[in-house]
């Protein structure tokens, strides 16, 4: 058996200067992926940073992977500049890039968020060396694609491609942000679903063991409107590149773990994730499987139907735990309305917020046995992706005047006008002030929020991919 576990000298930070001898236990037999051959952790133990950088080059050979230098690291993100500066998480400081065409050979232009491992921080080595391992051996259209690494000194950096859009997470709990429509929200739901599908049913089973709304990263389109001649038809080529906005692509394999395999069923391993997105089995027992991966996708697709997070303290007790709240009254059709999300303002799908409510709670079943596989999670989502019963909401702006129809008030306007033309000099100056006066008492208050939103959607982006 395989287990995904790296040997002890392996993961303390390369800055020992003594020389350790390799690890003399014979190697198993893996199978092979793409067009090298795939290992487990436990083959990298060396511990100086010269050693394992040579060690991986040789590992992932044929992964695609550059192994950057800190030198180009700062060239591309302009030493680290404060401008380029695009969040911070439990494994370090993210800043954008950008690739020049003439950095290295073989290497396009391309813009990077580039995650330089905080070795105070929550996550350490052990958790880089399992990112590079893994994302060098698994491509998939909604895995998020590791570009390179540098491992020089006491410096951890990983190297991925820019997700203008940054997670889920920021884009479905941020504040002052546009709501997410139902569409994109179900069209979310279908690709991490197909992620996950994806390594629990690749040649060497992968648990994903970190599934959560942060891990998701969502992808954009930018078209260039001033390229397109007129006469071609807009809509012909806004679709193609449309049906790849909001693509959700997995990241962050800190955690990942290789799959059971033969009699095994399951893996041990101490407790680790996010409070809320863990099963309660693994939580008690430690023992790891890809339904915990399930459990994990029925949290977020609830976070999804309803706008709330899996854990907020923010809120009254019964309500603080997403699924405890929640779960009791996913099979009841009667009072599902009352826990969508109010942003969405009645413009969902019913059928298929039934579907998928029906969903979740078989996801979140407390016995393992019970919850579905990923592939057949894809397949209902798959049916719910056209569903044609969604309200839509037309937005009507009237003008706010003292008398009764607005069509009594534009026949009065007429009327007025004409009599004005009949007065005086003097008379016109003053109708025309009283008229330019109440222009302005009549614009609605409901513009404001308007454009306020507006702005925020013109001025940044709710990712955290953007500063």
């Amino acid at each position: 058996m395989t287990v995904m576990k790296i040997a002890l000298r392996s993961i303390i930070p390369s800055c020992s200067k003594g020389v350790v001898k390799p690890d003399s236990r014979p190697k198993k037999e893996v199978s092979k992926q793409s067009s090298f051959t795939r290992f487990a952790m436990l083959d990298l133990s060396y511990p100086s940073s010269t050693m394992l950088s040579e060690d991986l080059s040789t590992s992932l050979a044929g992964s695609n992977l550059h192994a950057f230098t800190l030198g180009e690291l700062k060239v591309i993100t302009q030493s680290f500049s404060s401008a380029n500066f695009l969040g911070e998480g439990g494994f370090g400081l993210v800043h954008k890039g950008f690739i020049d065409d003439k950095l290295r050979p073989g290497l396009k232009a391309q813009p990077v968020a580039v995650k330089n491992l905080d070795l105070e921080g929550l996550q350490g080595h052990r958790e880089w060396l399992t990112e590079v391992i893994f994302l060098a051996q698994l491509r998939h259209p909604h895995l998020v694609k590791l570009i390179g690494y540098c491992c020089e000194e006491e410096n951890r950096v990983l190297v991925y491609e820019y997700m203008p859009r940054g997670s889920l997470e920021n884009q479905l709990f941020r504040r002052y942000s546009v709501s997410l429509p139902w569409a994109t929200r179900m069209k979310i739901a279908l690709g991490a679903a197909k992620g996950l599908v994806y390594l629990h049913e690749a040649e060497k089973p992968v648990i994903y063991h970190d599934f959560k709304a942060s891990n998701i990263l969502l992808d954009s389109v930018s078209i260039a409107l001033a390229s397109f001649s007129s006469n071609l038809n807009l809509s012909s080529l806004l679709m193609p590149c449309l049906d790849h906005d909001y693509n959700a692509k997995l990241s962050d394999f800190g955690l990942a773990k290789d799959g059971p395999e033969g009699d095994d069923t399951h893996v041990s391993t101490r407790v680790m994730g996010t409070e809320g997105y863990a099963a309660p089995e693994y939580v008690l027992t430690g023992h790891l499987t890809s339904m915990n991966d399930v459990y994990s996708f029925g949290v977020v697709l609830l976070e999804l139907l309803t706008g709330r997070r899996s854990l907020d303290k923010n809120r009254s007790p019964i309500q603080q735990n997403l699924v405890e709240w929640v779960r009791p009254v996913l099979n009841d059709h009667r009072k599902l309305g009352r826990i969508i999300d109010p942003r969405l303002e009645g413009q969902y799908s019913e059928i298929g917020a039934r579907k998928a409510a029906a969903l979740a709670y078989r996801c979140l079943g407390q016995r393992p046995k019970q919850r579905p596989k990923m592939c057949d999670v894809v397949q209902t989502l798959e049916s719910l992706q056209d569903c044609e019963d969604i309200h839509i909401g037309t937005f009507v702006y009237t003008v706010p005047t003292e008398s009764g129809s607005p069509k009594e008030d534009k026949d009065t306007e007429e009327s007025d006008s004409k009599k004005e033309l009949k007065k005086d000099d003097g008379n016109h100056q003053r109708s025309h002030k009283l008229r330019h006066g109440q222009r302005h008492r009549n614009r609605s208050p409901r513009m404001s929020p308007i454009h306020s939103k507006n702005d925020v959607v013109k001025n940044g982006s709710n990712s955290p991919m953007h500063h």
